[in-house]
């Protein structure tokens, strides 16, 4: 029959386990962010192409596909490292499904690719396609942060998560901005995306400054002084105010793409320190928990040939199940070392693991309530998207208005809509 510390030491090692999933797991977000900041860049640089009729940025861009390429094959390398096999792989049916949706996407790239070269898309049409890959990228690390069961690590993970959205975001701006540029010409419709992309940044910014820690915030704090943005801010200007049909400078397409791609650049530093922070918290965590069992298992090897009769376990006395180790019992119950001093009891040991679950689970219920909120909105987008046959990006926009006008917060908004689509789904016919 197991022990009680038998099952701790198979607890510890089902931890292990996760942990080493987990530090898979972030590997893979750190090589998905690599290739979503390259496919940013592509998407600029095609942008620019196309605005320009394919007279300019060919060279970049092809130099920018190759590279590419090359982070995508490390994405692929590890996607096959995930064990796909485990059936306790967290979170494993939605993180698998995500893969399976960006390795379409990715097979499909060089077709897009062939398309913008032959002129066949428009800026707004090279955009969107690079923004549905992008967002499945970008879905995978959601699905990892909500998957991680360490509460510190699951905090990193979230904080990563919404920066890398948020410089998304300011990878559709260059790209928006760089199309108007190139074309010579304002356009009211993609100024006003421009303002909402700006927004959602902000919104994403502010998430990762909640769960980042001190010194990541700190250092993203230095890359955004005033006189770091002066000259993005003056062409956001440009852009926003500038008449319906108006003409606008195409000299000034570089300028906006070089400004843009400054600030990217310092957010892909950050981006790189968040990734960084994690992988080292996943290997302190597998070498703590690693120590955590080799101590159980010394402990078990003393109390082996030494279990009381459990016909006492009422006993108003000391619990005989608990006994002290035959090491500790021959030098008249005083605490010998077992190497990090082992001095506790069975019971203790429960009683410390249960603690620890019981604070872990806390603290991932607080992590996970913005990963929540945005399964709250994102559900509420796709409602409004199959009853409405609105685009994702048409969805989001009604949603914010009517936050707006409501003056309420986006997930309160999605959540009453919701709420209302599940009253009527039960009415009475």
């Amino acid at each position: 029959m197991k022990s009680g510390l038998s099952f701790l030491i198979e607890a510890r090692r089902c931890e292990i386990a996760g942990l080493q999933q987990l530090a898979l797991t972030s590997a893979l977000v750190n090589a998905t962010g690599r290739l979503v900041h390259a496919l940013q860049r592509e998407r600029g640089l095609s942008n620019l192409y196309v605005g320009s009729q394919g007279r300019r940025w060919q060279t970049e861009r092809t130099g920018q596909i190759t590279q590419c390429e090359q982070l995508q094959a490390e994405v692929q390398a590890c996607f096959d490292q995930l064990d796909t096999q485990s059936l306790q792989t967290a979170n494993g049916a939605r993180l698998f499904s995500r893969i399976a949706y960006v390795l379409q996407g990715l097979d499909a790239l060089p077709r897009l690719r062939g398309r913008v070269a032959a002129g066949a898309l428009s800026a707004q049409q090279t955009t969107a396609a690079f923004v549905r890959l992008i967002n499945g990228l970008l879905a995978v690390v959601f699905e990892a942060a909500d998957s991680a069961p360490d509460p510190d690590i699951s905090r990193r993970l979230v904080a990563l998560f919404n920066f890398m959205q948020g410089k998304e975001f300011a990878g559709q701006e260059r790209a928006t901005g760089s199309g108007l540029f190139a074309s010579g010409l304002a356009d009211p419709d993609e100024q006003h995306h421009l303002l909402d992309l700006v927004e959602s940044q902000e919104r994403c910014l502010q998430v990762f400054t909640d769960f980042a820690s001190e010194t990541l915030r700190a250092e993203w704090q230095r890359s955004q002084r005033p006189e770091v943005l002066a000259g993005l801010e003056r062409l956001r200007r440009i852009l926003g105010t500038m008449p319906a049909g108006s003409a606008l400078d195409v000299n000034l397409s570089q300028t906006w793409f070089d400004a843009c791609t400054a600030r990217i650049d310092a957010m892909k530093a950050v981006e790189d320190a968040l990734a960084a922070e994690l992988l080292t918290l996943c290997t302190q965590r597998l070498d703590t928990t690693r120590r955590e069992l080799a101590t159980l298992e010394q402990v078990a090897a003393e109390q082996r040939d030494a279990l009381p009769d459990r016909a006492d376990f009422f006993d108003s006395r000391e619990d005989p199940l608990l006994a002290l180790p035959p090491s500790v019992a021959a030098a008249g119950g005083a605490v010998q070392a077992y190497g990090p001093q082992v001095d506790r009891s069975i019971l203790e040991l429960v009683q410390d693991q249960s603690r620890r679950l019981q604070h872990m689970s806390d603290e991932l219920d607080t992590v996970r309530a913005s990963l929540n909120e945005r399964k709250l909105i994102e559900r509420a987008k796709g409602l409004l998207m199959a009853h409405r046959h609105l685009s994702e990006e048409d969805a989001h926009k009604t949603l914010r208005q009517m936050a707006m006008n409501q003056n309420r917060r986006l997930v309160d908004v999605a959540d009453a809509v919701l709420a209302m689509a599940d009253v009527l789904s039960d009415r009475p016919r």
